[in-house]
């Protein structure tokens, strides 16, 4: 068996132009995990600096606030659960649970915060991922628990839970909370041209000085991208894939992607990428609904999408072949040498 390190960058932003009239001011950092980096188009340096540190300094406090298992408000939750005890939350954490909550419920609970011990029993509550497969009847049993974010129930400030086996982990859905808040905080800065990259989930605002912006998704096998997308004025696009965070044990390869039913990682999918149009909340579901699409597999993805209301998608399938939605496909410009997509309808 071998140990395979993360890679978490799920797209890739195409080069930029060297032509480019006015220069892009991009600041990059490490946030979440993952590489964050962020590009601001015709605004004086000063000012974009100052709204991309503001940007910056948001997102160093969600990560800290929110994390899944080191001291936290969120792990101060999962030990009240755990002890069978509600517990006084912020107003912001209440809402981030209500909204994966239904977010959750839209994906038919196969992407579900609330599976968190899962994911520590598979090791990937580390920076270091070890190749060992837990103990399986541990797994089955987490599993035939049923964790899920429906067990939570809220009064005023208070949350509460009727099932102790329930530790949520909002990995999956807090970088798409980040872009949003983003977007909101260059919008108030007077910043109206940008684009934000946090691990691969990307939201544009506006053109690259009278450009679309351009981003690539990520080959989910070989380096680079496999195609290329422009992104239009608030698009947001997001790309679950085995090959960000997973190790291989006897040639098999075992993803953070965990299907809740069998609690097991997914198997038979290699990456899904969902485009998500304008709207409040495009980052947020641009990294929460690519994951049930991405757990339901072959014989019910295409389904999923249409309940979840994603029109335009890609996934490759755990042979290599990518199927996309005829919508997705009109706008994807193919990397030499890859094997055409075949179209489906939406």
């Amino acid at each position: 068996m071998r140990f395979v390190a993360p890679l978490f960058v799920a797209v890739l932003l195409s080069l930029l132009s060297a032509c480019s009239k006015v220069p892009l001011t991009q600041q990059e950092a490490y946030v979440f995990g993952t590489r964050v980096e962020v590009l601001v188009a015709g605004t004086p340096e000063p000012q974009a600096r100052a709204a991309v540190g503001e940007v910056l300094q948001e997102f160093d406090r969600l990560h800290r606030a929110y994390h899944a298992w080191q001291p936290s408000e969120l792990t101060a939750l999962n030990d009240a659960i755990a002890a069978g005890k509600s517990l006084k939350v912020s107003a912001e954490l209440r809402q981030l649970l209500q909204d994966s909550q239904a977010i959750a419920a839209r994906g038919q609970w196969l992407f579900d915060p609330a599976i968190g011990r899962l994911v520590e029993l598979w090791g990937f509550h580390a920076d270091e991922f070890k190749p060992a497969l837990p103990d399986p009847n541990r797994a089955s049993f987490l599993a035939a628990a049923r964790p899920s974010l429906r067990d939570l129930s809220f009064k005023g400030e208070r949350v509460a839970c009727s099932n102790p086996s329930v530790a949520i982990d909002l990995g999956g859905y807090l970088k798409g909370v980040a872009l949003d808040r983003a977007a909101a905080i260059l919008k108030a800065r007077g910043i109206h041209n940008a684009l934000i990259n946090i691990g691969g989930n990307v939201l544009a605002l506006g053109e690259k000085n009278g450009d679309p912006w351009r981003v690539g998704i990520q080959h989910p096998r070989q380096p680079g991208p496999m195609a290329s997308l422009e992104l239009k004025d608030g698009e947001a696009v997001g790309t679950s894939g085995d090959y960000q965070r997973y190790f291989e044990v006897g040639g098999q390869r075992y993803s953070h992607l965990i299907d809740p039913r069998r609690g097991w990682p997914a198997q038979g999918t290699q990456a899904v990428t969902v485009l998500i149009p304008p709207g409040p909340q495009a980052g947020t579901l641009s990294d929460a609904l690519s994951k049930p699409l991405f757990i339901a597999g072959a014989a019910d993805w295409q389904r999923l999408a249409q309940a979840t209301g994603v029109s335009q998608a890609l996934r490759v399938d755990g042979s290599g072949a990518i199927q996309v939605t005829k919508g997705l496909a009109e706008r994807l410009k193919w990397a030499d040498g890859v094997k055409p997509a075949t179209v489906i309808s939406p």
